[in-house]
Order: structure tokens, then sequence, then C-alpha cells
């Protein structure tokens, strides 16, 4: 916070108040709009070193997808996704925050209950593939270890 009785010097010699400036400065850039480190960031995805790093990007993820699928898809149950995006759905053998406790206590993996989504996921629950290449691989040998 910029103290108000901070003044200073404009070029024809007069006193001006800085905390009036400052803060119509600060709300407008910080709390109106995007910051500027945001929009410096934003900005390079666009150059071709950023859109190299968006693409292996999505390969990272998307090789972690198909990792977690097909360590799913070998406990028998009906997968879906992971091809275009890095989720992976799958259909809930039972309720699916009983899904959720049993996956967490069983092998101590966080997925996602699909009734967070509304009442048509209910019957499903969501895998993330947003994680490293390590912690996929664990998580998909302690998804083959799950017994329905």
């Amino acid at each position: 916070m910029l103290p108000k009785s901070l003044v200073a010097l404009t070029s024809d010699g007069k006193k001006k108040e800085l905390h009036q400036l400052w803060h119509r400065r600060f709300t407008t850039k910080f709390f109106n709009s995007v910051s500027y480190p945001v929009q410096r960031g934003a900005e390079a995805i666009y150059t071709p070193s950023g859109q190299e790093q968006v693409r292996a990007l999505v390969r990272h993820y998307l090789r972690n997808a198909e990792v977690l699928e097909k360590a799913l898809r070998s406990t028998g149950l009906e997968v879906f996704g992971g091809k275009n995006a890095p989720y992976i759905w799958v259909k809930a053998p039972c309720n699916s925050w009983q899904v959720f406790d049993k996956i967490l206590n069983d092998i101590q993996v966080v997925i996602t209950p699909g009734a967070g989504f509304g009442a048509a996921g209910e019957s499903y629950f969501r895998v993330s593939a947003f994680n490293s290449s390590e912690n996929a691989e664990e998580a998909a040998r302690r998804f083959a270890r799950v017994k329905w």
C-alpha cells in the first residue's frame, strides 16, 4: 500500500499525490485484467519454441493417458477417452463415491467421482493424466491390483 502522504514533483514543479495514481494503476493492472507476467507467458506460446513446448507437453500427457487407460482396461472395466484429452472415464462398477473410497483406501490413488459432474456422471469415475510419467506409471501399476 502506498501512503496517501507520498507526493512527487511534476515536470512543472507542482506537487502531486501519488496514492490516487498508484491505486488506479494497481487496481486496473492487477484486479481488472490479466497480470503482465501471465500476458507474456500467453504470448510466448505463439512463438515457434512455445508451440513446440506445448506439443511436447500434450504428447507427454497423452502418453500418460495411454498408460493409465491400458491399466484400467486390464482390470476388465469399460474405459473411455484418453485419446484426444488427458482424461480417462471409466464405467463405475458401483456408486462413484464408493469407487473413490475403494481406490483411495486400497491403492492410495485419487480419482474423481463422476457424481461431481452431475447426475449423468454418477455411474462413472474420471482419472486424470496430468502428472509426471513416473506417477502415471505407478498409478497404472496400482490400478492393476484393484479387485472388483
